[in-house]
């Protein structure tokens, strides 16, 4: 029963509630995240290489889970590393106890409404979970209390409100398009049952639809220019929670934009994928500027989100086995980067007390075991090899290749390198130079180093091999594109 996988975050974040020391709090996080992880691998395994989860509310497929997959690795990764840093928080008297209990509550029910996008079967609950994950995560956002961070809580909350509205009259005009196929049954929100009739939609209603689906879901994915709020959220959360934000929450809102996706290329072949190539590129122009600008460390990020969230857009846009394939590689591997790179990025700030990067200098000297990592994370994520968001970057790019688009594989070629050439400045600007005066030498945590190790092994693994089993789980989630496009 997928309900159970549900309760495993719901119990957790009530065990966290009711603990009153602050290692019961922890060992109830990690131990439920790591939980939820098993409960979670039966119904992917199934849904990627037996059959397709179809009960009722449920509905998993290989898409769903992907998605979950990525959301029960993440979350517990962050539990892991949260543990620790929120340890420095209170050390520091950042935070209280009271807020640490808070934090884990609120992770926990993060995940839930997470989960909950990715497993049920009608639009309309989707839309539910996805305003669900806006309103827990806009308390994580503004966790702090502080004036910027209640700003961009209060920002984060009103823009994504606004794209979800969008979002949820695309979903009303789809269902107005089912009505004359189905008699406006319970059941003519289910994604099962509309793709089952998608060829006899209304196109013209179908095409309005996909366009404010894909306005207002790509508002809380990230993609330009409805990345706003991004950048302000990014930077004032706690950084597990940024990391959260950037590796699974965008994630989220890109799996209901592909299933909007496949049900409008089902009834209007192309439409979907051309508005998906141009935003994809928009984003990544928009990201570039900004990548190479910005002067805060966090915000470099979060563009670097908006960035990576186009490059996927990008792929599923322009289609074909080769560069879908590589579009589902790339959101893998964006989510086990990014979530290193904001974890470095804590460590950092922690040591620094500073997000100014040019206030960053020889992190070499000062945190030597995370200045190695950053390393890493930055050349994973500006696209080096041997890293496994080369492998995907190559997969879209030769995709693009093959599907004769040659004016996005070129406009991405350039964007991309562009990219990594700044990010590789900045990251050379902060390792260099002398640490400013009474900064003593040493990482600020070693708990928090194991997930970090863990994940730039995982991300140089996969650049370098790519197990059978990820092989064969992501072109399960191919061919069902495939069958379905």
């Amino acid at each position: 029963m997928v309900e159970l996988l549900l309760i495993v975050p719901l119990l957790t974040a009530l065990l966290c509630g009711l603990s009153r020391s602050e290692r019961n709090i922890s060992v109830f996080s990690v131990v439920g995240a790591a939980v939820m992880g098993l409960a979670a691998f039966p119904y992917c395994y199934e849904a990627f290489f037996e059959e397709p989860l179809d009960r009722g509310l449920w509905y998993m497929d290989a898409l769903s889970a992907l998605f979950v997959i990525i959301i029960a690795v993440i979350t517990l990764v962050v539990s892991i590393y949260s543990v620790d840093y929120l340890h420095h928080e209170r050390k520091e008297r950042e935070i209280t106890m009271q807020d640490l209990r808070y934090y884990h509550i609120l992770l926990h029910l993060f995940a839930f409404s997470m989960l909950m996008v990715c497993v049920v079967d009608s639009l309309g609950l989707m839309w539910i979970a996805i305003e669900g994950t806006t309103l827990v995560s806009a308390f994580l956002v503004g966790f702090y209390k502080k004036g910027e961070a209640l700003e961009a809580s209060w920002k984060y909350l009103i823009i994504c409100s606004v794209g979800i509205t969008l979002a949820l009259l695309g979903i009303i005009l789809m269902y107005a398009s089912a009505a004359g196929v189905l008699g406006g049954g319970a059941n003519s929100l289910d994604w099962s049952v509309l793709f089952s009739v998608a060829d006899q939609l209304d196109p013209a209603l179908v095409k309005v639809a996909f366009i404010f689906a894909l306005v207002g879901l790509g508002t809380k994915a990230g993609l330009a220019p409805m990345h706003t709020w991004l950048p302000d959220a990014h930077s004032q959360a706690p950084t597990p929670i940024s990391a959260l934000l950037s590796a699974v929450l965008l994630n989220c809102a890109m799996y209901v934009v592909l299933r909007m996706h496949l049900l409008t290329n089902a009834a209007v072949p192309g439409f979907s994928s051309d508005l998906l190539v141009f935003f994809g590129l928009f984003s990544l122009l928009i990201a570039t500027a900004f990548i190479l600008t910005t002067r805060d460390l966090k915000r470099m990020l979060a563009f670097s989100s908006v960035e990576h969230m186009g490059i996927i857009a990008l792929g599923f846009g322009i289609g074909g086995p080769i560069a879908i394939f590589g579009a589902l590689f790339h959101v893998l591997a964006h989510s086990l980067t990014k979530t290193l790179m904001f974890f470095s990025a804590g460590n950092v700030i922690q040591k620094y007390r500073t997000r100014e990067i040019k206030d960053i200098k020889g992190l070499g000297r000062t945190m030597p075991k995370t200045a190695w990592l950053l390393v890493a994370g930055t050349a994973a994520i500006a696209g080096s090899p041997p890293f496994a968001l080369f492998v995907s970057e190559f997969l879209i790019l030769s995709g693009a290749l093959a599907s004769e688009a040659y004016l996005p594989a070129a406009l991405f070629l350039i964007l991309i390198v562009i990219i990594f050439a700044g990010m590789t400045y900045r990251l050379y600007s902060m390792c260099s130079g002398r640490p400013q005066e009474g900064l003593t030498e040493g990482d600020v945590g070693r708990l928090r180093l194991a997930p970090m190790i863990a994940l730039a092994g995982v991300i140089l693994f996969l650049g370098l091999f790519q197990p059978e089993l990820v092989t064969d789980a992501l072109d399960a989630v191919v061919h069902l594109f495939e069958v379905m496009i």
